[in-house]
């Protein structure tokens, strides 16, 4: 809105001045110059407004290096700004430090942005580091001892009826294949962990544009453990605007014309709208 303003100043101030009772409306050269500080701290917030408010793959994981983009080049103070500018960026910055400061949100971006593997430990503190390593191998440790319960039980309800089967005939693969070694006389669980968590941070970076969900889904066998990570923490969208463009969806099919729409009915109509293209 005022960069349009100060574009249109001259058609403006013509407009206004051909009426006497208005003629004081128009913009004084103070006036503009405040409004060119606001337009030169806010203006190039709003690409990172847009892009953190798409819906085709925006993830928490970004919030950090935002925030960090931010810091050091999108807000710094420039010697060419005015007063005003460096205020306003001044208070931005400090707002955002004051929203994002909880310790618990910041361990939660560190551990969204060391599962995406664009970012890994790029903007993870160095002091940081270690104790989200520890906490993404306890948390690895933790899927596996969950799978590991749940299969138990499973394999004992899924075991053959007692009668004859008939004996399948071996193939001449058979007789090179080696007797499967237990996993618990292999490897011990922790070292699993660790062998493939390093084998991840070894991996290269992906394009910063790239899918992390679909290069997830490409390596999930790689690193079965890590991947089910993946699916906990980069689900999450980085802003609410996916959800609150949702719900105005939901009120342009519930219209007044059409209040009689089941709820199941409600929910098919909005993801056909979602998601056909």
């Amino acid at each position: 809105m005022i960069e349009r303003v100060l574009e249109q100043q001259r058609a403006i101030s013509d407009v206004i001045s051909a009426d006497k009772k208005s003629r004081h409306l128009i913009p004084t050269w103070q006036d503009l110059e405040v409004l060119e500080s606001v337009n030169q701290a806010l203006h190039p917030l709003q690409d990172f407004t847009d892009a953190l408010s798409g819906e085709s793959y925006v993830s928490v994981s970004y919030v950090k290096p935002v925030l960090h983009l931010l810091k050091t080049s999108v807000l710094a103070e420039k010697e060419e700004d005015s007063d005003l500018t460096k205020s306003i960026k001044k208070k931005i910055l400090e707002y955002l430090i004051t929203t994002y400061e909880n310790p618990a949100t910041q361990e939660h971006l560190d551990m969204a942005c060391f599962i995406d593997p664009r970012l890994k430990v790029s903007y993870i503190s160095t002091d940081r580091v270690s104790d989200i390593k520890t906490r993404v191998m306890s948390e690895m440790e933790a899927v596996a001892q969950k799978e590991r319960s749940s299969a138990e039980p499973e394999a004992q309800t899924n075991d053959p009826p007692n009668r004859p089967l008939k004996k399948a005939k071996k193939s001449l693969g058979s007789f090179f294949k080696a007797a499967p070694i237990p996993t618990s006389s292999f490897m011990h669980l922790s070292q699993a962990v660790e062998a493939e968590l390093n084998s991840y941070l070894l991996s290269t970076a992906i394009d910063s544009e790239e899918d992390p969900l679909a290069w997830w889904k490409r390596h999930k066998i790689t690193f079965p453990l890590l991947s089910k990570l993946a699916r906990k923490y980069l689900c999450i969208p980085a802003s609410s605007s996916p959800s609150e463009r949702l719900f105005s969806t939901s009120g342009n099919i519930v219209t007044c014309q059409r209040t009689c729409l089941k709820p199941w009915r409600v929910n098919m109509l909005v993801f056909l709208t979602k998601n056909l293209p």
